[in-house]
């Protein structure tokens, strides 16, 4: 029974003891052995593996790539243009021994900052170096310089125990104190822009205006000196048609005259005329009556074909525009049924 008993915890040390010497580092992990601070066994493949218990302890570092982003910092380029960049790095834990010693128990907080550091420096060196201007940096040539600053923070990260796999520039901006003036600039451009354009549209428009108003002037001058020399031919006509019919009976064409004058001189609503026995209206209109009266018409001198021989043919003027054209040859049609039917 003492036998047992005593055996009994025995037992259970060395089970804990066995349990507590193994350990197992999965395939995404290195792992060190430690005993009092200093590194007695390396593991960087997967498996089962053993550690003396108590005194020995195991500390596990990720063995796949990782990430980091750097804080955003300014440069300023060959051209003196400063720019705000920030970056994003890939790396990976190659010697953990050599970690080890470098970050101490800081572990992968103390590289990540150590790290940012030599990334920043070498940012700025790159960029700040000679023939780099702030196009370049905005060009495809960016791909260029973000592995100049690869290899170079190889080296100074080769101290920590770190392989840094990529460097890329993520953004590259202006300061927050240049970015109002460069849009006030921008802005400036474009609206000196679209004042150009506006004035040459407004000169254009002016060219347009102008010639339409020209070719209007024009065409209605020609229309107004083609109607007055109508207008004249039409009036020599005339006079040249009752010049001759004057002349057939004086008499009843100074009565026919006198009589048009006086209706022209009334008003149709309402007119009342008071002539004087011995007015000289009367005595023109009324003198030949007195004297020995109208002589008597015969039909046959007013040859109303003759007339209408002498009469010009109407003819439209090819100056007109094209549409008062066709309106005058469209009515022109339109009475010729017309006068053969009353014909």
């Amino acid at each position: 029974m003492r036998k047992s008993a005593f055996l009994l915890p025995i037992g259970v040390l060395a089970f804990v003891g066995v349990l507590s010497s193994i350990f197992i580092v999965d395939e995404r992990e290195k792992a060190l052995v430690l005993q009092f601070g200093q590194i007695k066994q390396v593991v960087e493949e997967p498996g089962l593996n053993f550690k003396l218990p108590i005194i020995q302890e195991v500390v596990r570092y990720d063995g796949r790539i990782l990430s980091l982003d750097t804080e955003t910092i300014e440069v300023t380029p060959s051209d003196d243009r400063r720019l705000v960049v920030d970056a994003f790095t890939r790396y990976r834990i190659a010697d953990v021994v050599q970690f080890r010693q470098a970050v101490g128990i800081g572990g992968t907080r103390v590289a990540e900052d150590r790290l940012s550091s030599v990334l920043n420096a070498q940012i700025r060196e790159v960029l700040g170096a000679d023939q780099v201007t702030s196009d370049t940096i905005l060009s495809p040539q960016r791909r260029d310089l973000a592995l100049r600053i690869r290899d170079q923070a190889r080296t100074s990260a080769a101290g920590l125990g770190l392989e840094i796999v990529d460097v890329r520039l993520k953004q590259t901006n202006l300061p927050e104190q240049n970015l109002a003036a460069t849009f006030a600039r921008m802005r400036a451009e474009r609206e000196r822009e679209a004042a150009d354009e506006i004035a040459r549209g407004n000169e254009a428009a002016q060219r347009v205006r102008a010639a339409a108003d020209r070719t209007v002037v024009e065409t209605v001058s020609n229309a107004e000196r083609e109607a007055d020399i109508t207008r004249g031919e039409a009036d020599a006509e005339r006079n040249r048609i009752y010049a001759e019919a004057y002349g057939n009976n004086p008499e009843f064409f100074a009565f026919y005259r006198s009589l048009a004058a006086m209706e022209r001189s009334l008003n149709k609503d309402n007119s009342t005329l008071v002539f004087s026995p011995d007015s000289e209206f009367l005595g023109q209109m009324f003198g030949a009556i007195r004297a020995d009266g109208l002589g008597q018409i015969e039909v046959q001198e007013f040859d109303i074909e003759s007339l209408r021989e002498m009469a010009p043919e109407a003819t439209i003027s090819p100056n007109l525009p094209e549409a008062e054209r066709e309106r005058l040859e469209q009515q022109l049609e339109e009475q010729a049924p017309t006068e053969d039917a009353t014909n």
